[in-house]
């Protein structure tokens, strides 16, 4: 799909696009450094902030053009569910994107617990 552009996260994001052969996947890493935090919380906000600024790389205007969401949870567990409210509401406090959240047994990096994926319309 030569057509589309693809995009990626300065430093670790690049390495990582460069090791394993794809466009960065946004997740719950520091983007310059790869670290993971341990809070569950802290890794859902690093997710929100990393979904933002790559979106804002590849030429878009960020979450506000966002409407589609999936994430993944190792575990699922929606007690935790208000770090990912709180995020919505405040990376999308002029709609409300649709929303698809997944239990998974593992994701790829050590305590990671979250992964979003996102889909936007660049468009007007």
């Amino acid at each position: 799909m030569a057509h589309l552009q693809y995009s990626n996260g300065e430093g670790f994001g690049e390495q990582l696009s460069d090791h394993t052969h794809y466009s960065q996947a946004v997740r719950g890493w520091d983007l310059t450094t790869g670290a993971v935090p341990v809070d569950f919380g802290q890794q859902i906000d690093q997710a929100f902030a990393n979904v933002e600024h790559i979106l804002q790389h590849a030429g878009g205007k960020g979450w506000e053009q966002v409407y589609k969401v999936r994430c993944y949870f190792a575990p699922l567990d929606m007690a935790d569910e208000h770090h990912l409210v709180r995020n919505l509401k405040t990376y999308c406090p002029n709609h409300r994107p649709i929303l698809t959240a997944v239990g998974v047994e593992k994701l790829a990096l050590e305590n990671m617990k979250i992964e979003i994926e996102v889909v936007a319309h660049l468009g007007d």
